[in-house]
């Protein structure tokens, strides 16, 4: 039986101390993404972005998704984007944890995705904690929203811009505030 790695051990929700003998290799595939994310973030269409987000998610980006620069990320192996997609500028996704992005999902400007924390204990802040960010098909995440970790966005939910959304979002809901608060129900 092979051992797993550290990027699969997080995708499994694994608590990895920082002084993991493994960790050094999160370090190497923060490297690699930062210099294609230059690359990316001075592309001068967006098929070159796409081409570019392809490889640092380790998969082609559906034609119909859509990215303005810039992008960050840490690693970017750990995102699945859907079809249909569009992502505004200057949004941030931290994805030890894995990000998934359904198909019809709009996000605004200046969002930020995190599926990565730590523990507020001082002694063993050094850890990370990896939880799962869902957005799921047709919601819309307005500019200057936060997404926790372990966060669900429901089927055509909307996040407020500004929002601070730290726990999961009914379906066919509007959430708005810090934390964000379910403010209206969809038809």
């Amino acid at each position: 039986m092979s051992k797993k790695n550290i990027f699969e051990r997080l995708r499994s929700g694994e608590v990895i101390p920082m002084d993991d003998p493994d960790y050094g290799h999160i370090r190497e595939a923060v490297n690699t993404t930062l210099g294609i994310s230059k690359k990316m973030n001075n592309a001068g269409n967006l098929d070159e972005i796409r081409q570019y987000l392809g490889d640092i998610i380790g998969k082609p980006v559906d034609k119909t998704t859509t990215v303005f620069t810039p992008f960050y990320t840490n690693i970017g192996r750990n995102i699945s984007l859907g079809k249909n997609v569009f992502i505004n500028h200057a949004c941030s996704f931290l994805d030890l944890g894995g990000i998934v992005i359904e198909d019809g999902v709009m996000i605004g400007p200046k969002v930020n995705i995190t599926s990565e924390s730590h523990p507020t204990e001082a002694g063993i802040r050094k850890t990370m904690v990896p939880k799962m960010v869902i957005v799921k098909r047709n919601a819309w995440i307005g500019v200057g929203a936060t997404i926790l970790p372990g966060v669900t966005i429901g089927e055509n939910a909307v996040v407020a811009a500004g929002a601070v959304v730290n726990r999961d979002v009914p379906a066919n809901t509007v959430v708005a505030g810090i934390p964000a608060k379910v403010i209206k129900h969809l038809n």
